[in-house]
Parts: structure tokens; sequence; C-alpha cells
């Protein structure tokens, strides 16, 4: 049997497709929101831990670089220290005090220069324990948080685990019904997805109002709702509504109320927006 296209069906046909669409795609909601934070809880501790390794090369890099300094002051010690040796031989040559005063400076300077040297070496010796120190405590809580990230990747592989072969068969179901629904109708409805908080893009109507703000729908526009004509949206949210017969829910004429309770959750009502109308140009 050849495939309909999807600009020959009915505006019934349309809003109907459209209507078990949403119900496919918020019921894929609900199974990535069972996940909770746990996602954004593992991105942070990767993030935290990449932070803590960054700083772990960075102070084994600040401790090369004393290690280096050190090396290099003992360095100037040993040739300080022969100099003295040889100024101190010296000594015993000269010819007169001119000469002795000179080398005898020669041997303060330099012995100065010992001290000075010994005096950078101690404070970069402090520097690198304490710089060890640091290295120690990063160390550590890196260790920590790779056990907090394996526990939480753990837990989320586990979830995700016991919910993909479903979300597979949604997402197969959502493409399978997208593929029903003309271009710009799927456009438009993904738009006005995508900017509701609940996720919501098509809603049926409930106590005579909008059953995503809430907010009242006037009699005349509710009638041509029913009558499945064309596409109507919310003049104050700008989702496309139908009517609760269409989506397959039955309303207790007496209550007001439906006979089967629905588990989808509701939106925060928003307040009117004019631009929401281009929407229904776009759809009709």
């Amino acid at each position: 049997m050849a495939k309909k296209d999807p600009t020959d069906l009915s505006v019934e046909e349309k809003l109907k497709t459209l209507f078990q669409l949403q119900s496919a795609l918020s019921t894929i909601d609900e199974k990535r929101a069972l996940r909770g934070e746990l996602p954004l809880e593992v991105q942070d501790l990767e993030d935290e831990i990449e932070g803590l390794n960054t700083r772990v090369e960075k102070i084994q890099n600040e401790i090369g670089e004393f290690q280096k300094a050190i090396a290099q002051k003992k360095g100037e010690i040993t040739d300080a220290e022969a100099s003295v040796a040889r100024y101190k031989s010296q000594l015993d040559e000269v010819k007169n005090n001119r000469e002795y005063d000179t080398l005898s400076k020669e041997i303060e300077f330099q012995t100065l220069e010992i001290e000075l040297c010994n005096k950078k070496i101690r404070e970069a010796n402090a520097r690198i324990e304490e710089r060890k120190g640091e290295l120690e405590n990063s160390k550590t809580l890196i260790a920590e948080r790779q056990e907090d990230l394996n526990v939480k990747k753990s837990e989320l592989e586990e979830i995700i685990a016991e919910t993909r072969a479903e979300e597979d068969k949604l997402k197969e179901k959502v493409k399978d019904l997208e593929s029903k629904i003309e271009t710009r109708l799927l456009t438009s409805f993904k738009r006005i997805r995508k900017n509701a908080r609940n996720g919501l893009g098509i809603v049926y109507v409930q106590r005579d109002a909008c059953g995503g703000c809430f907010n009242k729908i006037p009699p005349q526009r509710q009638l041509d709702v029913k009558m499945h004509k064309k596409v109507i949206v919310c003049e104050y949210c700008g989702r496309i509504l139908i009517d609760p017969e269409l989506a397959g829910v039955k309303i207790d004429k007496a209550t007001g109320t439906e006979e089967k309770k629905k588990t989808r959750k509701r939106a925060i009502r928003k307040t009117a927006t004019s631009k929401k109308a281009t929407d229904a140009n776009d759809m009709e």
C-alpha cells in the first residue's frame, strides 16, 4: 500500500497524528527525567577532576622549577667555594696591604654569595614542601572525586540500560509519526514545543481553558477547535489546541473532569505574547 502524502491528510488527521507524536515525545521526556540530575552531576564531577588534574600538573611544574633553581644555586655555591679557596691560597703570596685588602673583600663577597645561595635553597625547599602538601591534597581529592564519579556513572548507566529498549522503540515511533506530518506544520510544532517549559506543543481543551497555560478560551474559539477545519493555537501561550475527543480523552459532562487521569505534567501559566500569532499563520 502506497504511503499517504502528508499534505493530503485532513486537518483532523494532522491534529490526531500530531497529538500521537506529542504523547510519544512526552513519554521519552518522562524517561529521561528519571535520570534526574545524574547527567549534570556526572558532567560536574568530570569537569572538577579535569580541573584538579590541571592543578596537579601545574604544581608538578612548579616543583620542577624550584628543583632547577636549587641545582643552579648549588652550582653557584661550588663556584664560590672554589673562588674562596683560591683567594685564600693567594693571601700567602701577597706583597702589600692593597692586594691583601682586595683578596679579603673578594673572600667576603664570595662568602656572602654562598650564604645568599643557601638562603635561596632553604626558601626553595620550603616552597617545594608546601607544593608537595598541595599535591598530595589534590591527588587525594582526585581519588575521592573519581570514586564518586564511578558511582554516579554506574547509576546513570543502570538507569539508561533499563529504559534504552523502550526509548529506542519510542524514537522509532516518533520518526515514523514525523514522516506523516508535513514539514511546515512539524517545524512549527517543534518550535512551540521548544519554547514550552513542559515540552507540550499541542494540548486539548480542559474546562473551557487551554490545557497548557489554563487561560480561558472564548466559546467561538472552542467551537473552531471542535470543527477540525483548521489548526488553532492558544492566543496566550501559542500551543496548538485540539478537543478532548480527538485526543482520546473522555470528559464527564456532569463534572467536567476527565474519566481517565492523565499523568502529563502541566505548565506554569505564562503571560500573553503577540508573537505567537505567527505560528498560527505558519500552520494554517
